[in-house]
């Protein structure tokens, strides 16, 4: 059957409007944004994937840059998950100041919230809220990393090989853990062990966000956001000054793994 042009015209335009709705009903949905709780998802799914085996790497170089490299994205996305939750009480103590009511949604992620900073609160308003935000703020990612790598002995301790332990950290009832061979007589704490790394970063940045031993590390972080200075690791590595038994010594190692190591930390676009 032939067409005449206006035909023709006719049928092109059918056509058209035919792979317009095709690529309305195939292709758009395809490229919305993702919403905020779709990436939060992602970023709490996070996967490292199999640990590499760092003991047996033996080129230093080649070590260091594949234990930033492995810990990293999980570091990062745990900072994403507190800046997400940080906007939200900022946005709250707004609503709150604005005398808007919080939904039922809008309660239940704020006490969510409030139990994982371990945070004692009996009324949600903005002076009880505000003091939060001193436990919900970010840490350099380099910091956090040259930490792990000094406490696990860049992935090779026990401590990290056998219960993905990267920062030492400490649980205290019989069989919580890995019973260090140096224990001195009389302590009975263990090494705690977690089902992967990304737990053991989660749970370290947790202890510094919230432990009593690291008010320090949070005063000076929340002194240097109101004096619009970005915390960096050089900054806050001093309010680790508890972490370790060494105190001042350990700083100062701290502080020489950041300056002989940057070439290896360099490459981290994400250091908030």
């Amino acid at each position: 059957m032939k067409l005449g042009n206006i035909g023709q015209m006719t049928f092109a335009l059918g056509l058209a409007v035919i792979a317009l709705l095709a690529i309305r009903v195939f292709v758009i949905p395809k490229s919305t944004p993702s919403s905020p709780h779709s990436a939060l998802g992602q970023l709490h799914n996070i996967d490292l994937g199999k640990m590499p085996d760092f003991t047996n790497i033996e080129d230093i170089d080649t070590k260091k840059q594949s234990f930033f490299d492995y810990l990293r994205p999980a570091i990062e996305a745990q900072n994403q998950i507190i800046i997400h939750e940080r906007q939200f009480l900022l946005a709250m103590i707004e609503q709150i100041d604005n005398g808007i009511g919080l939904n039922q949604t809008d309660t239940e992620r704020l006490q969510s919230i409030i139990n994982k900073y371990q945070y004692d609160i009996k009324s949600l308003t903005r002076t009880t809220l505000t003091p939060l935000l001193k436990r919900i703020d970010t840490i350099p990612v380099n910091m956090v990393l040259v930490q792990a790598a000094n406490e696990s002995g860049w992935g090779s301790s026990r401590f990290a090989v056998e219960g993905n332990n990267f920062f030492g950290q400490w649980c205290f009832s019989q069989g919580c853990g890995l019973v260090p061979l140096a224990r001195d007589n009389g302590k009975n704490h263990e090494v705690a062990v977690f089902d992967s790394p990304k737990d053991s970063i989660i749970a370290y940045m947790i202890n510094l966000n919230t432990n009593q031993a690291y008010r320090l590390f949070r005063s000076i972080r929340a002194d240097l956001r109101a004096q619009k200075i970005k915390p960096t690791a050089e900054k806050l590595v001093f309010g680790l000054i508890n972490y370790s038994e060494r105190k001042d010594e350990y700083i100062d190692e701290l502080l020489e793994m950041l300056k002989h190591n940057k070439s290896f930390l360099t490459g981290n676009q994400a250091n908030v």
